[in-house]
């Protein structure tokens, strides 16, 4: 369901809370773990950072893997597993994950597990959207609720009621574990280019990751229809500007430390 194509039309929208991310993590880790790791070229940028750990990226996507593989090098290795049973083989001291984690139902309950994998002195360090209540997510909610897509897309609903929580919940969930925690969220505000053809901007950038269980489940015909109508409302919740299309987007991140 994972178009790399797609989901790379926004990279440097898409790229810089990894770096925000990255910039907190200090230390000099010899495992480092990328879950979630999508096309691997943020992972291919923790093996710039720390050449001399071993770095390996974890997806559960074939078609993302298919493109992360052309970073592979001696010291940087992808695998296809999922975040609810991908085990490492040696305690990384940095897990981290971008984006990844509020694809899991319930992943609260997910956050224990993983921070235990972390080695003694390490860091879990993850960054989830936090945009949940936006327009984007909301007229989505209310589009598949209506008669023609209620009854047909019951993945899609479900992954739109999927969601994050705020740093000061992240922390109660690891600071008992012995971490240390860092953890603030901030709101971007992206201008996204207007399509030259017309249309939402805001669509094509949930076409790579919101509708992606949609769309998945859509013949061609439905999927052009499903577009048209939820794009309708994008463009009313999000007009364009002559410089482009604002999108703010919230994000949590969390760094945490193993004492």
């Amino acid at each position: 369901m994972w178009n790399p194509q797609q989901y790379l039309q926004f990279q440097t929208e898409r790229d810089r809370p990894f770096f925000d991310l990255l910039a907190q993590v200090e230390g000099e880790p010899q495992v480092v773990a990328d879950l979630g790791c999508g096309t691997g070229h943020l992972t291919a940028a923790l093996s710039q950072r720390w050449p001399e750990a071993e770095v390996v990226g974890i997806d559960s996507s074939a078609e993302m893997l298919e493109r992360a593989r052309q970073h592979t090098s001696a010291r940087l290795s992808f695998q296809q597993g999922n975040l609810q049973s991908w085990r490492p083989e040696r305690a990384p001291g940095l897990l981290i994950s971008n984006a990844a984690l509020q694809w899991v139902a319930g992943h609260a309950a997910l956050i224990p597990r993983l921070a235990g994998l972390v080695a003694s002195g390490g860091t879990f360090a993850f960054q989830v959207p936090g945009n949940f209540t936006a327009p984007s997510h909301t007229l989505l909610a209310e589009v598949l609720s209506r008669p023609r897509w209620s009854t047909a897309l019951s993945e899609g609903r479900d992954k739109a009621a999927l969601g994050s929580f705020g740093p000061a919940e992240y922390t109660d969930l690891l600071a008992p574990l012995g971490f240390t925690v860092n953890a603030w969220e901030t709101t971007y505000l992206h201008l996204l280019p207007n399509p030259p053809q017309g249309g939402s901007a805001v669509l094509e950038w949930v076409k790579g990751t919101a509708l992606r269980p949609v769309l998945a489940q859509l013949s061609a015909p439905d999927a052009a229809d499903f577009l048209a109508e939820y794009g309708a409302e994008l463009i009313r919740a999000y007009p364009a500007r002559s410089y482009g299309t604002p999108l703010e987007f919230r994000r949590i991140f969390v760094v945490a430390h193993r004492r």
